[in-house]
């Protein structure tokens, strides 16, 4: 068989003065990144900030279009090693996990806006965590359910995480199936199928069906909570202590009583946008202080 042989010299050329034309364009004036996943943790929020103005503008499915997207892909990698490590004790090979948490990072860039004044760090990382969390439920059911009613189930769990930020309480069954354009029938098959990710004791107390989402759906995906816990404290326990009380109050409010941003706001005083950028300040803080001490171990 005939050895393949490497372009001539004239088509590299061409192609790399094509290449750097697109970066060029798509840039438009912005500083180009050489190796993106090698960036500060400030540097990359500074320069994902132009480069989602810079994306807004451009038209998708052009060149430019995808430079610039996968661009801030490599930026925020940092985002998606740092959520996988609450799941480093799972059977899944670490590898997976930050795969599948790349794609919850594309969803997030693919949906981010910037006009909402949100840092992308606290819009990003839901979505990283909940297209983990769907890699879990997908291989982890305990008895066989359709495809169609597993795809239901986390529909509804979106769902519920929406609403409950956007009404301050537990949706109905009435609103959620408003919210997803189903009948409340098809709500109550999804809560129902839920029962076969997570295999309940036959003591566990009977619900009302004419209640809210189902104590067995809120519990969909979740981690064993003293193992989560042990891992948090261990990993944060010195840079939650060298944040202020209120800092520390809000994260005890959010993570450890579980309420919402608006719930928050109405306790200390603030608004609900208000909650929202301290929150991605110091989940932010966070974060930079983990990946520090993770480069310097």
């Amino acid at each position: 068989m005939p050895t393949p042989r490497n372009p001539p010299a004239t088509a590299r050329t061409r192609a790399d003065a094509e290449q750097a034309a697109v970066r060029e364009r798509a840039l438009d004036g912005l500083p180009e990144v050489d190796r993106p996943t090698e960036v500060s943790t400030g540097d990359a929020q500074t320069l994902s900030t132009a480069l989602f103005a810079r994306l807004e503008k451009l038209e998708k499915g052009t060149p430019e279009h995808a430079y610039v997207r996968n661009t801030l892909v490599e930026l925020n990698l940092s985002l998606v090693k740092f959520a996988a490590r609450r799941f480093r004790n799972r059977a899944e090979p670490a590898e997976d996990i930050v795969q599948v948490g790349t794609i919850g990072l594309i969803k997030a860039i693919d949906r981010f806006e910037t006009g909402r004044q949100v840092e992308f760090s606290a819009f990003a990382l839901p979505t990283i965590v909940g297209e983990m969390k769907r890699f879990f439920r997908d291989t982890s059911w305990a008895v066989q359910v359709p495809r169609r009613l597993q795809e239901l189930r986390i529909e509804l769990a979106k769902a519920v995480d929406t609403l409950e930020q956007r009404l301050g309480r537990r949706p109905t069954r009435a609103e959620l199936a408003a919210h997803l354009h189903v009948a409340e029938e098809s709500v109550a098959e999804g809560e129902q199928a839920s029962n076969g990710y997570v295999a309940r004791s036959l003591d566990t107390p009977a619900w009302d069906d004419k209640s809210t989402v189902t104590e067995g759906t809120r519990r969909l995906g979740a981690e064993e909570g003293a193992f989560e816990l042990i891992d948090a404290l261990e990993s944060l326990k010195p840079l939650i202590a060298g944040l202020d009380v209120r800092d520390r109050r809000i994260l005890a409010l959010r993570f450890g009583e579980e309420l919402t941003q608006a719930q928050i706001g109405e306790r200390l005083g603030l608004s609900q946008m208000h909650i929202s950028r301290l929150l991605a300040r110091i989940l932010d803080e966070l974060r930079t202080g983990l990946l520090e001490d993770a480069r310097d171990r």
